[in-house]
């Protein structure tokens, strides 16, 4: 899979699995300067209409070892100087070690890869923490205040 690929799947996923909420995708959007002073391209910009909140998605996929690994640090840095919500959202086995650790910890970041059916994969016991598609969609209830995401297999406290 390309970059493109990957980016093409991530926003096929969100408008399959969420576009009824009312989110619209947009890729390649310039979005203000980046921490080095060039015109900044997000890969995928996600626009709730009704409360007009967005999340800047960067898409970062690496099946072999490759250069992206240099790639990561500053894109983390970029994402955290900007003026919105941000996410890398990343998949495939070409990471290095550290930068896979780096991924995995750092705030700005969700691990997703879905499925064909393009629907939400949760995280069962005993999964790796990179599986499925929940860190993606947390993501996207923290955003956006979809907290039905989060809740749908929690029973609410009875005292």
């Amino acid at each position: 899979m390309t970059g493109n690929q990957y980016r093409r799947l991530i926003a096929s996923y969100l408008q399959a699995a969420y576009g009824d909420r009312g989110i619209q995708i947009y890729e390649e959007v310039s979005l203000g300067t980046s921490i080095i002073g060039k015109q900044r391209r997000i890969d995928l910009f996600v626009l709730h209409q009704a409360s007009g909140s967005a999340l800047a998605v960067e898409c970062k996929y690496q099946d072999s070892p490759g250069t992206v690994d240099e790639k990561i640090p500053y894109a983390l840095q970029d994402l955290g100087a900007m003026r919105m919500p941000g996410v890398i959202v990343y998949a495939g086995a070409g990471f290095s070690e550290g930068v896979l650790h780096l991924l995995q910890c750092a705030e700005q970041s969700a691990y997703c890869l879905p499925g064909e059916e393009l629907r939400p994969v949760g995280r069962r016991q005993g999964d790796r923490i990179d599986c499925g598609t929940w860190q993606l969609d947390h993501v996207l209830a923290q955003t956006f205040r979809w907290w039905d995401i989060v809740l749908s297999e929690r029973r609410l406290f009875q005292p």
